[in-house]
């Protein structure tokens, strides 16, 4: 049965072979919401996705969990295609956007995630638009910045175009996904 999804048209769209094997074709690095699974967002199935949830979509700082998985999906599954997919509404942006100018602090870990979210909030400022949609898309393409640069495996990948990393939203709403570009 052939599906036509997201993730194979992103595929397509950048040169990439689709359909040769398990996690072949897409890696989906997203959101945490718990209420949506990222593989309905871009019509896959369990297979079809390798997918690695973190709140705020955040790569630096995340821990060696987030670069180990990215990593091994990368270098054992041979998995071409990176996608850094945010969400509309996200609460982790959102507690970024409400306590950037604040001086309180967010109890456990929660603080040190909202801190990783701020640069997108900082970067976005001053843009026409919705504040919070501004700091989703910034923060996605700070993602998508930071993972074509790490080292050791993506980013050598990426360099010499065997990876592809892009970066997308999901409107929680719609069921819309759009691309970002940075």
């Amino acid at each position: 049965m052939k599906r036509t999804t997201l993730a194979v048209v992103l595929a397509c769209l950048l040169g990439i072979p689709t359909g040769v094997g398990a996690f072949t074709f897409v890696y989906a690095k997203g959101f945490s919401y718990l209420s949506t699974d990222p593989r309905a967002c871009v019509n896959c199935h369990v297979g079809d996705v390798f997918v690695v949830r973190v709140a705020g979509n955040v790569v630096s700082g995340s821990g060696a969990s987030v670069k180990g998985s990215v990593e091994y999906a990368i270098a054992e599954l041979n998995v071409p295609l990176i996608v850094v997919m945010g969400h509309s509404s996200c609460g982790a942006v959102k507690a970024a956007l409400k306590h950037i100018d604040a001086r309180d602090s967010l109890p456990g870990a929660i603080n040190d995630l909202v801190e990783l979210i701020k640069p997108a909030v900082v970067r976005s400022k001053g843009a026409s638009g919705d504040p919070l949609d501004r700091a989703i898309r910034e923060n996605v393409v700070i993602g998508v910045d930071r993972l074509r640069g790490l080292e050791p495996i993506v980013a050598v990948r990426v360099k010499e175009g065997s990876v592809k990393a892009v970066g997308a939203v999901y409107d929680l709403a719609t069921g819309k996904v759009s691309v970002v570009t940075g």
